[in-house]
């Protein structure tokens, strides 16, 4: 090998190349730690009703650590993603010693049993909300079927001027609606579009014109349904008693 020149030149360079390629990282490494390079604030963007300041500052003091350019952006939208109300957060770094972070929160649709919130994408979560909102109850992972089930629902039902309140299918798939009204609908488990149609089609010349409150209408009859009229069964056992 010592007999050929243009080799040892080729092996010369190499190590050459390699050396400096080594001080050019280390050199970067160093200087990336420079506290000249310190992050001297973080902007949080985006529809944030939910967030608190007191939120932001903790995470700021508790989970961010590095440099302008060390600093990982996956441990922070990690971090923010953590926060009860929070869907999603990105993270990026905006020159020369900043970084933005933008926040999308969940917009909350129904209430999801006693445990926890469910937003219109169907995605279950846990957090404090004292407003008013509808009832789901099924079984684990049916939460998107529920909210699509709902839309429909609710924009059938406006139709007779009514609107759902709570909204549950059992491990069978049983479905079961409660309208503002307090009238429960039981559609069962199967045509359930088709026998709230139904339903909907017949309310205005059957069940409006009674002007009584209905309790219950079963609607998984194929040619009808059934109803449960609390005050006509009270007249009724009056009228037993007497006779």
């Amino acid at each position: 090998m010592w007999d050929k020149p243009a080799l040892l030149n080729a092996i010369a360079s190499v190590c050459i190349a390699c050396a400096a390629l080594l001080a050019l990282t280390m050199a970067a490494h160093y200087t990336a730690r420079l506290p000249a390079f310190e992050l001297l604030g973080v902007r949080v963007e985006g529809s944030i009703a939910h967030v608190t300041r007191e939120q932001i500052e903790a995470i700021v003091k508790h989970e961010l650590s590095g440099t302008f350019f060390t600093v990982s952006l996956t441990r922070v939208r990690a971090a923010f993603e953590k926060l009860p109300w929070v869907r999603s957060a990105s993270a990026r770094r905006q020159w020369p010693n900043r970084l933005v972070v933008t926040l999308e929160e969940h917009v909350p649709l129904a209430r999801w049993g006693t445990t926890g919130l469910v937003d219109a994408q169907g995605a279950v979560f846990t957090a404090a909300y004292d407003g008013t909102l509808p009832l789901f109850e099924g079984p684990e992972g049916s939460a998107k079927e529920l909210v699509i089930q709902y839309g429909y629902f609710q924009r059938a039902l406006a139709a007779i001027g009514q609107s759902p309140t709570e909204v549950r299918v059992s491990e069978r798939r049983a479905w079961r609606v409660r309208l503002a009204s307090g009238t429960e609908l039981q559609l069962g488990r199967a045509n359930i579009e088709q026998r709230l149609d139904r339903f909907i089609a017949l309310y205005e010349r059957t069940l409006k014109p009674l002007h009584r409150r209905i309790e219950y209408v079963d609607l998984r009859y194929p040619n009808g349904f059934a109803v449960r009229i609390p005050e006509l069964n009270s007249v009724a056992r009056g009228l037993t008693k007497r006779g």
